[in-house]
């Protein structure tokens, strides 16, 4: 069926398989990691061909993902590539394949007081493959961070209506609070090894504070009193990580592509606040 021929009809971009889960084994120094790690793979369709085939999509994550438990992957984004190569291999009428991988994550952390827990994060890749007389293939290492932002808004606003604050120009002061969630994205060019760890890292120095899991007392307090320190909009957030790309990456080249989103739950609203860019390095580099 999904071979048969139609008329007058239109190329799609995408068609595939989301939220497919599939253990998976990552080589890191020392040690072997297990990920539970969720799946979505596409690749596009002719415009003349009724549909695609999506058990291959789902025996391309197979192979590739088995083979992991004899011999386990380097990096979650070279187990993307993997797959996506094995997709354009598998539909033959496909010119593009792609493929998402997101895993649960743990880092172990230290609270302002010195309490030692592990905290969880999202690792995200993504492989994008073209066939150009042979495959080609881009693949890109994300992350997704919890933390908190301090609003600068409303921090000035209370400075400045009340006499008591007025004199305490530059110094925190009260303010409201919001979850924050940021992801980065950056694309990996070969010969190049980026590290989610330095990319967790980056992102948690960019936002008013980390969170934690388990905080005594001692702990709420120098926390918030550091989220306070560096009141964050949205937009704060963003352009601060942007920033610790370009000086942690002045290596990569010009063309890789960078994607940073930040979502702040509001507290005192009953909506979010959203700011994103995507660019290369190159126009970043260019202000």
């Amino acid at each position: 069926m999904q071979s048969g021929r139609i008329e007058n009809g239109f190329r799609l971009t995408k068609v595939g398989v989301t939220s497919v889960i599939k253990p998976v084994q990552v080589a890191r120094p020392n040690k072997v990691v297990t990920l539970t790690a969720t799946f979505d793979v596409f690749v596009d369709l002719p415009w003349d061909r009724r549909g695609a085939h999506l058990s291959r999509n789902l025996e391309a994550i197979t192979e590739i993902v088995d083979e992991t438990v004899r011999n386990p992957v380097y990096s979650l984004e070279d187990l993307a590539a993997k797959i996506c190569v094995k997709l354009i291999e598998k539909h033959e009428y496909a010119t593009h394949g792609e493929v998402w991988a997101r895993a649960d994550y743990f880092l172990e952390k230290v609270t302002p007081m010195g309490r030692k827990g592990l905290e969880a994060f999202k690792l995200v890749a993504r492989a994008n493959a073209r066939r150009a007389g042979r495959i080609e293939v881009r693949k890109s290492i994300g992350v997704e961070v919890v933390g908190m932002t301090a609003c600068p808004c409303a921090m000035e606003t209370i400075r400045e209506d009340n006499p008591v604050y007025a004199s305490l120009k530059g110094v925190p002061i009260i303010t409201h609070n919001q979850r924050n969630r940021t992801s980065l994205v950056l694309e990996e060019p070969d010969g190049h090894d980026i590290e989610a760890d330095d990319l967790i890292e980056i992102v948690e120095a960019s936002m008013s504070a980390p969170t934690y899991e388990v905080l005594k007392r001692p702990d709420e307090g120098r926390l918030v009193e550091r989220a306070h320190a560096r009141p964050r909009f949205v937009e704060d957030v963003v352009r601060e990580v942007l920033g610790r790309v370009l000086d942690a990456h002045k290596d990569l080249p010009d063309d890789v592509v960078v994607k940073v989103k930040s979502e702040s739950e509001e507290s005192i609203h009953k909506h979010n606040a959203v700011a994103e860019r995507v660019a290369t390095l190159g126009e970043l580099r260019e202000r």
